[in-house]
């Protein structure tokens, strides 16, 4: 049978688990966000450069800020879904504890 410090410290450890997670996640929303907003920008610098410039191979210079766009879109993309799979994954690990605090409150 555990000591109530025990129980308490496990307590501790799950609140601060779930937290943490929680941080990360957000996190993890954040920089999703800013790859979007970062391709974004590329490709509205695309096309400013060219119907303001009006050059030759303006729309060549367009072409590859496209291209950048979407490849930092795409890494976006990928770094988020890779992350959100290890987040996952790690909330697994917290469950005995998780379901000892959730005993404990009845």
């Amino acid at each position: 049978m555990m000591k109530d410090s025990e129980t308490q410290i496990n307590k501790d450890l799950v609140l601060r688990e779930k937290l943490s997670i929680d941080r990360t996640e957000m996190a993890n929303d954040r920089t999703l966000l800013s790859f979007i907003r970062t391709a974004l920008y590329f490709a509205v610098a695309g096309i400013t450069v060219n119907s303001l410039l009006k050059l030759r191979y303006g729309w060549l210079i367009e072409l590859v800020f496209w291209i950048l766009s979407i490849f930092l879109l795409t890494i976006g993309l990928i770094k988020f879904y890779r992350e959100k799979k290890k987040l996952k994954n790690i909330e697994k690990h917290i469950g005995n504890y998780k379901l000892e605090w959730e005993d404990d409150d009845e």
